[in-house]
């Protein structure tokens, strides 16, 4: 039986309310809840498969749902939480992780899950490198939230923010181009051309966003009440991303993460403390709404099809991307260590950034957003689940369990 729109509708509901109980169900099973948002998504749609309805849900309109609804809430909420003050002390390292480190980590582990596979005719080198884009995208959430309770950690909280943030933007933008490419909707002749499109796409949505922000900013000054002020931020986020990246052709993730930067500055600077409260707590209810569903969405597509067809390139893939982590991040810091001595990492602080970049929901969306057109979009997206859910249900756990009984020195 096929679920009507209503029900449809009532069956998310209803995943909302599992996941509203998504901490005490986290606590009691001891996993980050993201691991328990999986599981809610799971339980909820193979009970409704045992009860033989069908849920509804195509992969055909997974993308357009993933890219225009929960990817602006994401990025718009971690730009706009940000505080760029405490930024800017350690940007030099969270520029490295963020954006060398990121690239790094996408090539190797794309050139090792391709010789890994070895199936050039079915898996050839652009979808090596479209797995290791999505792979690099990091989310440290549970690992931060663990280190806000650890005394002295604030500054490597900082750095896990701060790299999370811009490597998501970079991760979204390097995904769109090489699915682009895979496509045919740009060609590549020559690594000069890509680079100058991967520029234009990524420098105006900067561009876009920077006078977004300032537009809206006046909007803010001329309506100085908490109802608009919040009116403002959301519209500003999906304006800005559809408006770039749906009529310009240019990266709306960029465009939202400039103009969350934008106005949270300007809202730090202008407005008192009562009303900033107002906004972040609208963004973190936000950006709950959208992590879960992603997290939900996830789970009710696991298929035990996956693991049957795919384990390999699952293994392969999770071994490649923390190789490629490892390797990137330490080769990367000491390369910055020759030339910045006094903001260097000590070794206890090295290993946690090397073991704590973990994959989850904006990974999962790209997986989800993958084009059907493509021969290898499931290899992919298997890839892709395999990493996250080892992330989820093996990763965490280990680092925050070596958190609590090895603090950092």
């Amino acid at each position: 039986m096929l679920l009507t729109t209503p029900q449809q509708v009532l069956m998310f509901v209803g995943l909302l309310l599992a996941a509203a109980m998504v901490e005490p169900l986290a606590r009691f099973i001891r996993l980050p809840a993201n691991a328990a948002l999986v599981l809610i998504g799971w339980a909820g749609s193979n009970l409704l498969v045992m009860q033989g309805i069908d849920t509804g849900l195509r992969w055909d309109n997974f993308r357009d749902i993933i890219f225009f609804v929960f990817i602006p809430a994401l990025v718009f909420e971690s730009s706009f939480k940000m505080d760029l003050r405490r930024l800017w002390r350690d940007l030099g390292i969270i520029l490295i992780l963020a954006m060398p480190a990121m690239l790094t980590t996408a090539l190797i582990a794309a050139a090792l899950i391709y010789l890994g596979i070895d199936e050039a005719g079915g898996f050839p080198w652009i979808a090596a490198l479209i797995t290791g884009a999505l792979l690099a995208s990091t989310d440290p959430s549970a690992l931060v939230q663990a280190l806000r309770r650890h005394h002295g950690a604030e500054r490597l909280e900082l750095i896990f923010d701060g790299e999370s943030m811009l490597n998501d933007a970079l991760a979204i933008v390097s995904f769109g181009l090489l699915i682009a490419l895979a496509t045919r909707q740009y060609e590549m002749v020559h690594t000069g051309r890509v680079l100058l499109q991967f520029g234009e796409i990524f420098f105006g949505g900067i561009a876009v966003g920077a006078v977004a922000g300032v537009v809206m900013a006046a909007m803010m000054r001329w309506l100085p009440n908490a109802i608009a002020h919040g009116l403002i931020t959301v519209a500003a986020g999906y304006l800005c991303y559809v408006f770039t990246d749906g009529i310009l052709g240019w990266s709306g993730v960029m465009a939202v993460l400039v103009c969350g930067g934008v106005l949270s500055e300007y809202h730090r600077r202008n407005f008192g403390p009562e009303l900033r409260r107002f906004l972040h707590e609208l963004w973190d209810f936000i950006g709950y709404i959208a992590n879960s569903m992603i997290m939900l969405l996830a789970g009710v597509t696991v298929t035990g099809v996956m693991f049957q067809e795919q384990w390999q390139s699952m293994l392969i893939g999770i071994a490649a991307v923390i190789t490629a982590r490892v390797v990137s991040v330490q080769l990367n810091l000491r390369l910055f260590d020759l030339f910045r001595r006094g903001q260097r990492l000590d070794r206890s602080e090295r290993r946690m950034i090397a073991w704590g970049g973990v994959r989850g929901p904006v990974t999962l969306a790209l997986a989800l957003s993958l084009p059907l057109e493509l021969d290898y979009w499931f290899t992919i997206q298997c890839i892709a689940y395999g990493v996250v859910l080892f992330d989820l249900f093996v990763q965490m756990p280990v680092l925050l369990s070596a958190l609590k009984h090895r603090p950092l020195r």
